[in-house]
């Protein structure tokens, strides 16, 4: 591959949202049987640091007052069929939040956002 090829690919990235950056690195990891997840380092002594969290919940806790456009927003980003998703944020409350999944900080900060800007109601825990 040339420079400019990468360059392309790159650039195509960059212009992905944060749903279609999810899928593709799901069907990166389907494909070739890898994990996109921060390796793990392991402790060189007996007595280890405290790991820092690299990976975070994502907790629906209500669907607020927009409920079908929560439920287009979780089947956006969890790719189920839009029966699914309605049975996923019905059952959300305060008391059972539904986890949408553990993701990195950022794209969990994001996820949480754009649920956030159509009414629902979320965590990161």
């Amino acid at each position: 591959m040339t420079d400019k090829n990468i360059l392309d690919i790159i650039e195509k990235l960059e212009k992905l949202s944060v749903l279609d950056a999810l899928t593709l690195v799901k069907q990166c990891e389907e494909k070739w049987g890898v994990s996109a997840a921060a390796p793990v380092a392991v402790a060189a002594g007996p007595v280890a640091a405290a790991a820092e969290k690299t990976e975070f919940e994502v907790l629906l806790v209500g669907a607020g007052d927009k409920k079908i456009d929560v439920m287009k927003q979780v089947r956006a980003i969890t790719q189920k069929d839009l029966s699914a998703a309605k049975e996923f944020v019905e059952k959300a409350s305060e008391a059972t939040p539904s986890s949408l999944g553990s993701f990195p900080k950022d794209q969990a900060d994001k996820m949480a956002a754009e649920l956030k800007a159509v009414g629902a109601i979320v965590k990161i825990a």
